[in-house]
């Protein structure tokens, strides 16, 4: 299946970065013209909570428990990993391409980032991070920048927002299960 870009050449879908603003989750000010979210969840306390949450953002064991499903060329994210994430129920679900763009390098921060690709009903970019602060909270932190990518995205308008804030909400409630045993 291909998709027709802006030059009139075919690309195949998810292989190329539908924007060109990649890495912007890793650094501020986000860029304007794109809708941001910034969520956050206090998941539990302490060093093997952490470790638990960063574990299961890295694997995708926490997208998998929202009841996505995801296919992803590497067992953890790591930059340069296609992700597949499979939304919505039966003939309503879609996949979405991503590709991972960064991952953390240090012992208090965990997660990854994705830019969307081709054929993704949205253009942009979206951080999953785990942090223990100094008080021993374990926070999870989602960050994102988008904006309209295909027609019905673009009709959606304003509904749009709403289900991303919603579905990191829902990730953040994932997570805390998914960490409360550690």
């Amino acid at each position: 299946m291909t998709r027709l870009i802006n030059t009139g050449r075919p690309t195949p879908v998810g292989t190329e970065f539908n924007y060109p603003d990649r890495g912007a989750t890793r650094r501020r000010p986000l860029p304007a013209a794109y809708h941001h979210l910034h969520h956050r969840t206090r998941i539990g306390y302490g060093r093997a909570v952490f470790e638990a949450a960063g574990d299961a953002v890295r694997t995708f064991a926490m997208h998998r428990a929202t009841g996505a499903l995801v296919r992803a060329d590497g067992e953890t994210a790591r930059p340069g990993v296609r992700v597949d994430i499979g939304l919505g129920f039966g003939a309503l679900r879609i996949t979405v391409p991503c590709r991972v763009l960064w991952t953390p390098d240090e012992p208090d921060l965990a997660g990854f980032a994705y830019g969307t690709l081709t054929g993704h009903p949205e253009a942009g970019e979206e951080s999953f991070l785990v942090r223990l602060a100094a008080d021993g909270a374990v926070w999870f932190e989602v960050t994102a920048f988008s904006r309209p990518g295909v027609w019905y995205t673009r009709l959606a308008g304003p509904v749009v927002p709403v289900l991303q804030k919603g579905y990191a909400r829902l990730l953040g409630r994932a997570l805390r299960k998914l960490a409360a045993g550690a």
